[in-house]
């Protein structure tokens, strides 16, 4: 039986005048582990088309800032972030920070990326995976010792693995599947908690 698309939370975010309805995943994330502080300096991964930027907006309030990233364009505007195109891989990614007005380091690093869905269980689950790491490397260059991380993952045998990655990052990391996710949904999410001062080698 097909999903219903047009669920309970997607009419709340219609209601609420968010993006999308992942804004609630963000939020219970939050909720529970009071990761978003105000003042804060965020990157959002995979910004579009742009609720969990609202959701940073709102929290960092009139002295934070939000930086989005996505290879697709955010038709949104907040009077404390700024959108930019730019691939995660671009080893210059630092400067197009810098271009766009934002000096690294950043408080939070948080990712909602996904893979464009194949319907092949195995391949989705392995570019999640890729995602995340790319996610974590990101974290790795931009997020100050202290800082927390989000990432989603579609749930696979690399979980272990990639918990222990986070593990070694953070002082601690939490996983939920917040009550907002579809109930045919994979993804789970991992926070890490407060950045580790020593660099991963």
């Amino acid at each position: 039986m097909a999903y219903n698309k047009r669920d309970h939370y997607y009419h709340k975010a219609k209601e609420d005048n968010f993006a999308a309805r992942s804004i609630y995943k963000l939020e219970e994330i939050d909720q529970k582990f009071k990761i978003i502080k105000a003042g804060m300096k965020v990157l959002d991964l995979g910004a579009a088309p742009g609720s969990w930027s609202q959701y940073l907006s709102q929290k960092v309030g009139e002295k934070g800032r939000v930086l989005g990233v996505d290879l697709i364009r955010v038709e949104l505007s907040l009077p404390n972030a700024i959108f930019i195109h730019a691939d995660l891989r671009d080893l210059n990614l630092d400067k197009i920070f810098v271009e766009n007005g934002f000096e690294p380091t950043f408080d939070g690093v948080f990712s909602d990326m996904a893979p464009k869905t194949t319907g092949i269980r195995i391949t989705d689950q392995a570019r999640s995976m890729e995602l995340c790491v790319l996610a974590l490397e990101v974290s790795d260059r931009f997020l100050r010792p202290g800082g927390n991380f989000v990432c989603k993952f579609f749930h696979s045998d690399d979980f272990q693995e990639l918990k222990k990655m986070m593990e070694q990052r953070f002082g601690k990391v939490e996983v939920l599947r917040p009550k907002s996710t579809r109930k045919e949904s994979k993804e789970i999410f991992l926070i890490g908690i407060s950045k580790k001062s020593f660099k991963i080698i």
